[in-house]
Parts: C-alpha cells; sequence; structure tokens
C-alpha cells in the first residue's frame, strides 16, 4: 500500500488481541460466561469504532434489535454504556445516535491520548525490564513488517496493521504499573481509533519512522525523547487527516442528520453483522 492510500480492512478486531478493554474485562470475570447483554454491548462498541456504524447515524432499537438478536431493554442499556463513553449519543425522546465526528473533537480526543500516554510512558520506561524489552522489540517487529508490506504495496495484509499498531503502543507502555491507566488509556485509544478507521489514511515512510524512534527510546529508557516523538506522531496523524479533509463527508452528514434527513447512501448493517 502506497503512502496515503486508505486502511479499509477492518478484520483485525475479531482476531484475538484485537479487542478492547471492555470486551477483556468481560471476558476475564471470574466464572461469567458472556451474557447477551454483554455480547449485544460488545458487537455494538465494535461496530461503532470500526466505523461500521458511520457518524451520526441513528440508532433505531427495532432496527438494531434485528440486527443483534436481543430485546429492547438490553440494546437500552448497551447504548448508555456506550453513550458513558462517549462513542454513542442520547437525543432524549428521540433515542440514540452514534457520536458525530469533527476536527475539534478529533484534537481533544488526541490530546487526552497523549496526555495519558506520555505519562504512562515514563513509568513503564523507568519500571520495563527485560522481559518487557522483549515484548516491546517482538511487537515492533511485527509492525514494522506489516509497515514495510504496506509501503510495497501488499494490500493483502492491511487489516493487520492497525492491530500491531494498537499492540506495539501498548508494549511501550505496559510497565506502568497502573491498571487504571492503562484501562483509561485503552478507552481513550479506542475513539482515537475511531477517527482513523473513519477518515484516516496510512502516512507510509513517516509514521514507520516514527515507530522505529519510539523503540530506540524504549531501549535506552529515554522517556523525554520518545514524548517528544510520541506528540509529533499522533499530532501528525491530526493533522493529516484535518488539513486532508477527511472528515468532511461525516461532518456533512452530520448536518444533514440534524436537520432531519438520513445520510445519503447508508446501506444497514445485516442481521447478524458483527464480531
Amino acid at each position: 500500500m502506497r503512502a496515503g492510500a486508505r486502511v479499509t480492512d477492518t478484520a483485525w478486531m475479531n482476531r484475538p488481541n484485537g479487542d478492547t478493554a471492555a470486551t477483556r474485562a468481560a471476558q476475564h470475570r471470574p466464572g461469567a460466561a458472556e451474557s447477551s447483554g454483554e455480547a449485544a454491548y460488545r458487537r455494538i462498541r465494535a461496530d461503532v469504532v470500526l466505523g461500521r456504524l458511520a457518524p451520526g447515524r441513528k440508532l433505531g432499537l427495532e432496527g438494531l434489535r434485528e440486527i443483534y438478536g436481543v430485546g429492547v431493554g438490553t440494546l437500552r442499556e448497551a447504548l448508555s454504556r456506550l453513550a458513558a463513553e462517549g462513542l454513542v449519543v442520547a437525543e432524549g425522546q428521540r433515542g440514540f445516535a452514534v457520536a458525530p465526528v469533527s476536527a475539534a473533537d478529533f484534537r481533544e480526543v488526541a490530546d487526552l491520548r497523549l496526555l495519558l500516554e506520555c505519562e504512562a510512558i515514563v513509568a513503564s520506561f523507568a519500571a520495563g525490564n527485560l522481559d518487557w524489552e522483549g515484548q516491546v522489540v517482538a511487537a515492533h517487529h511485527k509492525l514494522a513488517v506489516l509497515e514495510r508490506r504496506l509501503l510495497a504495496g501488499e494490500t493483502t495484509d492491511a487489516s493487520l496493521w492497525k492491530h500491531y499498531d494498537r499492540e506495539f503502543h501498548h508494549a511501550l507502555i505496559a510497565a506502568c504499573g497502573s491498571t487504571v491507566l492503562l484501562e483509561t488509556y485503552a478507552a481513550a485509544y479506542d475513539r482515537f481509533l475511531r477517527y482513523q478507521m473513519v477518515a484516516v489514511v496510512f502516512r507510509g515512510t513517516v509514521a514507520a519512522e516514527q515507530h522505529a524512534a519510539l523503540l530506540d527510546c524504549a531501549l535506552v529508557r529515554d522517556a523525554v525523547r520518545a514524548r517528544e516523538v510520541l506528540r509529533a506522531h499522533v499530532e501528525g496523524c491530526v493533522d493529516h487527516v484535518v488539513h486532508g479533509g477527511s472528515l468532511a463527508p461525516f461532518t456533512t452528514r452530520n448536518r444533514r442528520a440534524r436537520q432531519g434527513g438520513a445520510p445519503p447512501g447508508e446501506a444497514p448493517l445485516a442481521a447478524g453483522h458483527g464480531p
């Protein structure tokens, strides 16, 4: 895939380790099989984060009931949870809608991600041991292989790129020692990821070089330099989207939705759709 080509295959989130913080929490609850409500929440959440439920889309309960196979009460609970996460908005008597997107919101989400990731990097670099180093190196190796393939124009593995990107950034901060920080970061990362999935293109060599620089910083425990590289990495992604106009189709849809019209050309999800 050349630099600037759009990454649209999202199958990686259905693979192991492509889950969310909320999914992991449900799966690891002692002695608890996943309930139908938890499964519906997980599927809707994945569809929102991966952009399969487009920003601004109305979430009619009857339509969702047919798609996800659960009752209206269960759907209300799942959507209320997603509203608390900022992925869905409650519209009073009008029901729910997928949270809209905007340049201003993307910048706020990016700032939150940076705040948390920069804090976690300092603690993780200070506490990380040899096993942690090995995990970081392994995560970067997989990411670097995929990036080289994408740059060479091999599109067949594009679905794994965001999975390995996520895995590498998590590995960098995994030794921070705070479960709460990691869970909060994971939620912020998913909101950032939603923007990437609906609008962002692969930036090519610059992103790959920044990932390599982050690896070098980790191996010599240079948290100061790592934070500088990370800030350039995240802010460069935001600038690429905002200045490239990638969000324009979705902000137009948001305006039409507020005026009472459905977004043009938006096909409904098929029954049984989702991870």
